[in-house]
């Protein structure tokens, strides 16, 4: 998460007289003058979950790494397995310190030239995951040589476009005239053109709804997001994209991973494959074994009290076991919940728990972090 900063410091996507135009609210969020909402937050997440949004996540950043050693080197970084994985797919997972704490979580996208990589990473993240990556690339511990491949970050010459929703396929290919997007499985993308630019399209998504990012240069995004306001599409600020993120199980960096939160404690170790080697992964290894002393998990409080971020829980004796991470009472399921970092003997599923909120608690129980049954295209 970015700390507040003056507008004059603040980087704009080149969406942003749009969103002035649209009179969306606008706030500084990991560097740059984002909109939170256009209408309300309600309003756009329902249009989410029930037909289609689209979101500007221009601020998003893009690198790549190319040349005959990139794939021993991103394989080396990321705690996923990309070895075996063929053009045109996409994998979640996260770069990690040596000690597991997390650099970033991202994407990975393999292209259809060998040896070539997009790895998308958060826009809070941008310039101390670029920095990070290029000193990692000095060395490679096999050969004490630097891998044999380039790294560059591209982010600026870059937008991005995500549409969101049960009608997202509708929507991509009926009004932006992309139908090859029909196509595409879940976490799979293809390469096209827009106005003779390179135009990216994935299939994955943030919101536990199908969707699809747009990524191309940044008059097309523009052009693009023009057409879709003219068909009608609900713009969606970064307000609604917080609440369905988190009601479909899914974390933010800086709430649920960080320097301190690990994949292990997360509950995100199925996207650390430790048949290989990678950066972090003997820390890892010993949190798995038991080396660890906090868990995420999800709570439901019995209550319409709303468990914010920063807020203790207790056991039902009083006793401060954790803190909040992030709180909602769910638009959708129109129940109090969160997530929370507790030790680890109080994860278990309905052990029963409490949140301080202000002077009271409210007793709730451990429940599963994916609140929100999902409805991805598989």
């Amino acid at each position: 998460m970015s700390s507040i900063q003056n507008d004059t410091e603040l980087r704009k996507t080149c969406l942003y007289d749009r969103h002035v135009m649209l009179q969306a609210k606008m706030s500084p969020f990991a560097g740059f003058l984002m909109p939170i909402q256009y209408s309300s937050i309600t309003v756009e997440h329902n249009a989410v979950r029930q037909h289609a949004g689209v979101f500007d996540v221009s601020h998003m950043g893009e690198i790549f790494v190319e040349g005959p050693e990139a794939e021993a080197f991103v394989n080396h970084i990321f705690t996923n397995e990309i070895r075996g994985f063929e053009p045109g797919k996409v994998l979640y997972g996260m770069m990690c310190y040596p000690d597991g704490g997390v650099v970033d979580d991202l994407l990975v996208y393999r292209e259809s030239i060998p040896g070539h990589f997009l790895l998308v990473v958060n826009a809070a993240n941008i310039d101390k995951d670029f920095a990070w990556i290029r000193e990692q690339v000095r060395q490679n511990p096999l050969t004490g040589k630097p891998f044999d491949c380039r790294v560059r970050n591209e982010s600026t010459e870059w937008g991005q476009l995500a549409v969101q929703g049960p009608e997202a396929e509708k929507v991509v290919v009926d009004v932006l005239r992309l139908p090859e997007a029909a196509a595409l499985g879940f976490y799979t993308f293809y390469d096209t053109e827009y106005h003779g630019k390179r135009l990216v399209v994935s299939r994955t998504g943030y919101t536990g709804e199908d969707g699809f990012e747009l990524y191309t240069a940044p008059e097309g995004i523009v052009e693009l997001w023009d057409r879709l306001m003219a068909a009608g599409i609900q713009p969606c600020g970064l307000g609604c994209r917080d609440t369905l993120r988190f009601e479909a199980g899914l974390p933010l960096y800086g709430d649920e991973l960080s320097e301190d939160i690990s994949p292990v404690v997360a509950g995100l170790g199925m996207f650390c494959k430790y048949d290989k080697d990678f950066i972090g992964k003997e820390a890892l290894l010993a949190q798995k074994a038991g080396e660890v002393a906090k868990k995420l998990v999800g709570i439901e409080i019995a209550d319409k009290a709303i468990p914010r971020a920063g807020y203790p829980v207790e056991t039902i004796e009083g006793e401060e076991v954790g803190v909040v991470t992030t709180g909602y009472h769910s638009i959708t399921l129109d129940k109090s919940i969160c997530f929370a970092l507790v030790d680890k003997d109080c994860g278990a599923l309905d052990t029963p728990l409490q949140v301080r909120i202000r002077k009271k608690v409210f007793p709730g129980k451990v429940v599963k972090k994916r609140f929100y049954q999902t409805n991805y295209k598989k």
